[in-house]
């Protein structure tokens, strides 16, 4: 049993907000009351354990723990935020095929030292998730990890964008959504054929809206001043904008559920809010780079900032955090997109794979652009990063419930760190690195079990050091 007492939960689905406590009973949440007012089965004393947080030393690694047993273990939160674990719906963990940039067991780590329990993998991989065999084969590995990690599978048969992949068969081994992320589906008819059959089997359709006409190099905005330092092209803001203005229009036809990935473009927020006061299950996600940075990273931080569709003007980032707060972008993803050092490197530099890694970095940056900046009140910043992805994908997630898996994540809203290339992550490709961020994950806890936690160990007279 755990025990997390004096917490300041924060439920957004329930509106639930105040200091609590939670009691969870084999990895399921059985109570939530008022703080001493708990009561787990009488335990003798030397059964009961405390864990005590400080600011000052801190464990890094994940740090799985059976609790199904009959001690209790209490987590003392006071000041700490205790929300829903977060959900991200927009991962690559480049398993099966590129087990250098990632793989399951290193991603799942990352999202728990994050504060994320529940995360869905692209489906570009290699080979692609466009069969049973391989969906099969990454859902059976998913199951043991310390987070819930959910697959999606691709609309095309092998990316190829001509012919549509059994998404029936798909769907019902598992898949929790269609996508070729990473590559645009050209043909239009496709579209709205992937668009009907999704809708039939009750699942979403998530396109990444990038129309190769209107790209020399992609990756660096067209016109910036990232394309000026490489002397290249670049990406026109058209090829996000025409895709999009195209796929709204046939998912307002088909009253389809359509997801437009990783918006980068203040037109293509201005589509999404119209197309979505004729069909709401329209959906935009946002990443924390797009509301974040503008194409300025690439000229400080170079390939690292590098991404698609890449970062583009301030207008753009200020019309994606508008987007966020009025709704019309109602999700939080990270395109967490690992790469080898050795392969951002590469030069020319404009030829490196586009991509950053985000799990460990989203809830900071979302405290400091959201939060703290006074856009948004925590409870509505969480939504993005919890309930309203688990809502649109029908995962079992984001909510903090009696009678429901414990899921949480548990943070400093007050405390700082500096980001630095020491991530859990089997890659560092960040632009943040060397930031100091708001905001540090104490603990996740995932079906019960404690799978991260940062804390200081209070060391008494005679202990060993930990370190050094």
């Amino acid at each position: 049993m755990l025990l997390i007492r004096n917490g300041y939960v924060v439920d957004p689905a329930s509106g639930l907000e105040g200091i609590r406590d939670i009691l969870i009973e084999k990895g399921m949440i059985r109570q939530i009351k008022e703080p001493g007012a708990c009561r787990p089965s009488s335990l003798p004393d030397d059964r009961v354990q405390t864990d005590q947080h400080q600011t000052e030393l801190y464990q890094d690694e994940p740090h799985p723990e059976d609790l199904h047993q009959e001690s209790l273990q209490t987590i003392d939160a006071d000041g700490l935020i205790v929300a829903p674990g977060l959900v991200d719906t927009h991962v690559h963990f480049r398993d099966p095929g590129f087990p250098l940039k990632e793989d399951m067991v290193s991603g799942s780590a990352a999202a728990a030292k994050g504060g994320f329990t529940s995360v869905v993998m692209m489906a570009n991989t290699r080979p692609p998730i466009d069969c049973l065999p391989v969906l099969e084969d990454v859902l059976t590995r998913s199951r043991p990890l310390p987070v819930h990690v959910y697959s999606a599978a691709n609309v095309s048969v092998q990316m190829a964008g001509r012919e549509l992949t059994d998404m029936e068969a798909l769907s019902g081994a598992g898949a929790a959504v269609f996508t070729d992320d990473g590559i645009p589906l050209l043909d239009a008819d496709l579209v709205r054929s992937a668009l009907r059959r999704a809708k039939a089997l009750g699942k979403v359709v998530s396109l990444h809206e990038e129309d190769p006409a209107y790209i020399h190099e992609n990756g660096i905005n067209a016109g910036g001043p990232g394309a000026a330092r490489y002397g290249i092209t670049g990406s026109d803001r058209m090829a996000e904008i025409s895709m999009i203005r195209r796929d709204v229009a046939i998912a307002v036809e088909e009253n389809a559920a359509l997801c437009i990935q990783h918006i980068s473009t203040a037109e293509g927020v201005d589509l999404v809010r119209e197309a979505r006061r004729h069909n709401p299950r329209i959906m935009a996600e946002a990443t924390p780079q797009h509301f974040s940075l503008t194409e300025e990273a690439v000229v400080r931080t170079g390939t690292a900032a590098k991404v698609n569709p890449p970062l583009r003007t301030e207008r753009d980032r200020q019309a994606i955090l508008d987007g966020l707060c009025d709704g019309t972008i109602r999700i939080i993803a990270t395109d967490h997109a690992p790469h080898t050092q050795q392969e951002k490197a590469a030069e020319p530099a404009w030829k490196a794979p586009s991509g950053m890694i985000g799990l460990e970095t989203a809830l900071s940056l979302g405290l400091r652009e959201l939060v703290n900046s006074g856009r948004l009140p925590l409870s509505r910043f969480l939504a993005l990063m919890t309930c309203n992805p688990a809502d649109y994908y029908n995962l079992p997630a984001g909510h903090l419930d009696i009678g429901i898996p414990a899921d949480l994540c548990i943070f400093d809203p007050a405390a700082r760190w500096t980001v630095t290339d020491r991530f859990a992550s089997r890659s560092c490709n960040s632009p943040f690195i060397g930031e100091t961020l708001p905001g540090v994950v104490r603990y996740t806890i995932s079906a019960g079990r404690v799978v991260y936690k940062n804390i200081v160990i209070i060391q008494h007279p005679h202990s060993q050091p930990l370190c050094g």
